[in-house]
Formats: structure tokens, sequence, C-alpha cells
């Protein structure tokens, strides 16, 4: 007889079809080998059942489940809460167990076998763990949080969140209802009682505030649908105490009968008029932004670039749509991007945008000719959400969908034909290996540079020759952002995780720890800057106590210096961006030492040729770990190349920069 273990609890398939063996009290799913199939068999029925022997004809585990799904149940909230977790196969629970969760780490502790707690050092935090697994696997977590400050603590990472489309819960707690409007602690009420929820409405998909034990079934397949269909984003459940805490006879929603499953497809017609376009190009470029990660959609991008001989250009959280060494990698757009993906971009006759918001950042602020040229460059836009077609560029066509459906379409639609043996002989595809070139060239420069203090570029180079093709590689905000999106060789999709256009400082290290518990086989390098570290660095003793491998490199410039380099190119000076001591001294902490006071291990290395082999020992080292390395602070080397415009304005008692960017704004095709 053959034995398979789900989720801690046994169960033995003999091979027969349709035979089941049951032990254990919970929930559980099994493999019935002949046929392929999955069936679920409710808790309650189970219960009934115990040690006992199933003989099921093919098709009848579908009618049990029926069953099992009309049999109420008598939880607390909190179980009801952690019941629906579970049954949802959630693996990780991330938070701080304030006063207004008490309930639910209660009944988590119940469930430890099944889903694990993990403790976060602050609140930011747990919603960047969740936001970095989401990006690491496409499956969501919970976060979750006390009620008042804990719960605002949460506002940053659901705002990176939501600006980027990921997926997380957040759970808060909420006052108790019977206690609402006086003034309960940590509450709001001066415009409305328990008013705590509506800080967060720009910011999260839905958000609910369920008012008695047995909506809560209801509400938790709510949010789950709402998080995950059409446009992943962040979604909030405000739960109040004594709702986690009373008791309820509920039945419990089977997640996958009320999944809103399937991907959207787009209009045949539009998408043989699309297909009409493109067949039209002699010089087409696909766009791939984050929408083609969320998707999953890569292969279905490199199919369609190597069918049409099309580049693929990338924005920030679409790098990995793409094999970055792919002779048709055209790499990253906009203002700290690559010369190749601008020029490629600027000078098609055709794009195809995949999920792609066109954004500031990633279209050089609008400016004609820098990243696009639309008009005269005709556009096709695919997009899972309509309000993001024709937002910030005229469209030729629009294909609303999924944007792995829609590319699937589009394949077929174009029919077969292309291939390297076509595109490789074609003078556009001479230009494309030409400009990959001249730019790896320019790269060469900053990135092969052997000055001491290194390069940030040298810097970045040497951690990646540390690390497999499939490792991880997270930043946040500032110059190692830039860098690494500019200068990292993406292989291998879901493996470059940036807080993309929310840019968010302090995203660095607990989203690189959500996502080394999400793919725990891979390697995991968090790179951040000292000021980006020093926002989070307390989860130095999350990654401890959740023993996460994560090995965190600090470029250290002692300063805000992405700023001062903005600052110097819009004012022509600086303020308050150097960490300077009262005397004058150029200030860092020792962030080695800091992470030997966390017990971890941490090396400080000096030359560029140090780099490589102290992360080799740092992702030897089997536990979380930090690799310190100083970097040129000086502008001129300091950060990424400038290929591109970024419209930060100038004021007028700054002549020279004023009348710059005033050139730069008249060139802008705004909506």
């Amino acid at each position: 007889m053959n034995v398979a273990l789900f989720r801690g609890r046994h169960l033995a398939i003999d091979g027969k079809p349709a035979r089941v063996t049951f032990w254990g009290q919970r929930a559980c799913r099994a493999v019935l080998t002949p046929p392929r199939a999955m069936v679920r068999f409710g808790a309650a029925l189970v219960n009934r059942l115990p040690n006992s022997t199933l003989d099921l004809e093919p098709g009848h585990g579908e009618t049990l489940r029926n069953v099992a799904d009309t049999t109420a149940r008598t939880l607390t909230g909190a179980q009801i809460v952690v019941e629906y977790l579970v049954r949802r196969g959630v693996p990780i629970a991330a938070g701080i167990p304030g006063h207004g969760c008490w309930a639910i780490t209660d009944a988590l502790l119940d469930r430890r076998d099944e889903i694990r707690t993990i403790q976060v050092m602050h609140e930011q935090s747990a919603v960047h763990l969740a936001d970095g697994y989401f990006r690491a696997t496409g499956t969501p977590i919970l976060a979750f949080t006390s009620i008042g400050p804990g719960a605002m603590n949460t506002l940053v990472g659901m705002g990176t969140a939501y600006v980027d489309s990921t997926a997380v819960a957040l759970l808060t707690g909420s006052p108790h209802t019977y206690m609402r409007g006086p003034g309960l602690f940590q509450e709001f009420e001066r415009r409305h009682q328990a008013d705590n929820p509506r800080v967060f409405e720009p910011v999260v998909k839905e958000w609910w505030q369920p008012s008695r034990v047995d909506d809560l079934p209801f509400v938790l397949q709510r949010a789950w649908n709402a998080m995950l269909s059409g446009r992943p984003g962040p979604v909030l459940l405000d739960v109040p105490m004594d709702v986690q805490a009373e008791l309820a006879e509920v039945v419990m929603p089977d997640p996958e009968r009320r999944e809103a499953r399937g991907r959207v497809r787009p209009a045949p017609d539009d998408v043989e008029r699309a297909a009409a376009v493109l067949r039209s190009a002699s010089r087409p470029v696909i766009v791939a932004g984050g929408g083609a990660i969320l998707a999953e959609a890569w292969a279905q991008v490199t199919a369609l670039a190597e069918r049409r001989g099309a580049p693929v250009v990338t924005t920030w959280n679409g790098k990995g749509a793409i094999d970055e060494t792919h002779d048709l990698a055209g790499l990253t757009i906009g203002d700290t991007a690559s010369t190749c993906g601008n020029i490629l971009a600027a000078n098609a006759d055709i794009l195809l945008s995949v999920g792609n918001r066109f954004t500031d950042w990633s279209a050089s602020s609008y400016r004609k000719g820098v990243t696009f040229s639309i008009p005269p460059s005709k556009l096709v836009q695919i997009d899972i959400d309509p309000r993001e077609i024709g937002k910030n560029y005229p469209v030729d066509v629009s294909l609303v969908g999924d944007a792995r459906a829609a590319l699937d379409d589009l394949l077929q639609a174009l029919g077969s034909g292309g291939g390297p043996s076509v595109y490789r002989d074609s003078p556009y595809f001479a230009e494309i290996d030409r400009l990959r070139r001249a730019w790896f060239e320019q790269v060469e420069i900053k990135s092969g540079s052997n000055a001491t203090p290194m390069t940030m570029a040298r810097a970045v180079r040497e951690v990646q020759a540390a690390t497999r093709d499939d490792a991880i590689v997270v930043t946040g905000a500032g110059l190692p952002q830039g860098m690494v999106k500019q200068r990292w060789i993406t292989r291998v999709p879901r493996t470059h995780l940036t807080s993309g256009s929310f840019s968010t400082m302090g995203f660095t290290l607990p989203a690189a720890i959500g996502a080394q518990l999400a793919k725990p086989e891979r390697q995991v390098v968090a790179v951040c800057g000292d000021g980006d570290f020093l926002q989070t660095m307390q989860e130095l003793q999350a990654a401890v106590l959740a023993g996460s491998p994560v090995c965190i490199v600090v470029l250290d410039n002692s300063g805000w210096i992405s700023i001062k380099g903005g600052q110097q190119g819009v004012f022509g000076r600086t303020a308050w961006t150097d960490f300077l001591t009262p005397d004058g001294s150029v200030y860092s902490p020792d962030f080695a030492a800091i992470a030997r006071a966390f017990g971890i291990h941490a090396e400080q290395p000096q030359a560029p040729g140090d780099v490589a082999p102290a992360v080799g020992r740092a992702l030897a080292s089997g536990g979380p770990s930090l690799v310190h390395v100083k970097v040129d602070r000086d502008l001129a080397v300091a950060g990424p190349d400038k290929t591109g415009w970024w419209d930060a304005p100038s004021p007028t008692n700054h002549p020279e920069e004023h009348a710059r960017w005033l050139a730069g704004v008249a060139e802008e095709q705004h909506r």
C-alpha cells in the first residue's frame, strides 16, 4: 500500500481506483490514482468516519465534497480565519502578536503543524515579507497586526504592494463591536467609530470589517477572490476583537469552489487586429512590465519575440520576462536603464506592451524620443486592467485580458514562421546586436573598475559572480535599486524582486526573508544601501528567529547619495544628504559588527576581488549573513548610468538647471 503525507496528516492510497483510507480528524485531500483526480473530504465527514476505508466510484468524490460543504461546525472567529487559511494551503503567517490579534495568534498556535508563524520586529516588515513571498511564488500569505499603531505601521508595505499589484492579505485587530465609539484604546473615532481601516482605502483593493462571527466565511472567500482575481493587489481584513473570540456555527466555504478561476481572454477580433499590426512591423519591440511576470507569461513573451524577431525591453518589475542573455533581450528602459533598451523602444515602428503601465520612470517622463515615440510608433497594449489601456499613450489596438492568455491567442493568430534562422539574418537583428554590445562596453567602465573604494557597479558584478543563475536578488530604494536594474543579468523569472514604482526604503531585507521562505532551495541576496538597510535593520532578528539563510549585502556610501545626485542635477548643489558628525566627518556604523551582535556570519571585504569570495562564504554559512561593502561616494561614479530623462522640477533661482529642465519639459508628450 502506498502512503502519502498531506500537511502532516497520513492517508493511504492502495493503488486501486478511488480507494482511500483515513487516519486523523482533519480535512484532507487525496490523489486518486487512477483516475488522476483531486477530491476534498470535509472535516465533518471525516470526523464521522475515523479509521475507515471508503470505496468511491469515479466521479463520486464531488458528491462527498458537496455533503462536507453543507456540514456546520462551531468555531471561534479566529479559528474560522485559521481554518480557512489551512484550507487555502497558506503556509505562513507573519506579524507581531499585539493585543488586538491575540485570538488569531492563539488559533495559529493550535494549527502550528499546518501553518508556520513568523515573528517580525516591525509591522511594516510583515507586509514586505508577505510581498516578497508573493513576488517569488505568485502565492499570497497572511500578514497580521494589532489595532492602532500596529495597523498603521503597515501602510508603507500595503502601498508598496498596491502600486506593484502584489497580493497581500493583511489582518488587523479592531475595536470590539460593543465598545466602538467611546474612544477605545487605540481607536480612531472622532469622525466615525472604529475608523482605522478608512486610512487604508487608497492602498488596498478592498477592505472588510465584519461585525459578526458568522460573517467571516463569506468575507474570507470574498477577500481572497478580490486579492487574486483580475489585477492582483492587497486586501485588508479589520476584524473586531470580540468577533475573533466569540463562537458561531458556520459552514466553511470550500476555497476551490469559490475561486474566480481562469484567464480573461481578449476579444478574438481584437487579437486578429493586433496580429495584423504586428505582421506589418519592420522594427517591432515588446515592452514587458510587471504584468508579464504576474501572469507567468515569460515563455509566451520569448516565443513571440522569436516569432517576430522583436527585442524585449523591460521595466523594473518586468525583468525576468526574458532571459537577459538571450540575443533578443533588449534590456531595461527608462531613466536609469540601458541605452540599448531606450534606443530600441524609441525607434520602434510597432510596440507591443505586455502588462506595462508606462510610468514616468519607465517612459522617461514621456519626453519624446528618449524612451518612446508614440506616435509615430504604433501601440498594441495588453493589460488585465482596462483603466491602464490608453492612459498615458494613444493605442492602436487594445487587448484587455490576462497577459499569458492574450499572448497565447496572439501567437496562434500570427501562425507559424520566424525563429532564429530567420531573424538572425535580418538587418534589424544586426542593429539589436550592435546596440547590446555597445551597452555592455559602456557597462564595463564602472563595472570593470579596479578602483578602491570600489564602484557600486563593480560590487554588484562581484555579488552576482558569487551566485547561481537562479539566485533571487531583492532591492528597495536608492542607488542599489537602479544599479541592480541596470547591471544584474536576470536569467530566470521571479528572481529580480524590487519595490518598483513605490521605490520603498526598508523593503529589501524583510522582502528577501519572505522570498527565501518561499524558495528555500534558492540563494537569496538582499542588495541594499546603508540608508535602506538602516530603516528595517531590526529584521536581522526576524531572519535569525526564522532560520532564514538570506545574505544581506550592504553597499555603504554613508548617505542618501541617490538623493544627493538628484539635488545636484536640479539645484546645482546638495543639502543634508551626507551622513556627517558634528565635526564634519563622514559617518557609517560598523554594519558587520552589528550583524555579529545578532549572532550571524558577517564580513567586510575591502578590495573588489574580495567581494565575491566573501559573498560565497556568506551564502555557504547556512544561516543569515551580512557582507558590508564600502563603495565610492563620488557622484560621477557612485550610481547607475543616467540613460533617460526624469522630470524633477527645478526652480527659477537656479537658472542653469532651470533652463535644462524647461528644455526637457518642452519635449514631453502629455496626455
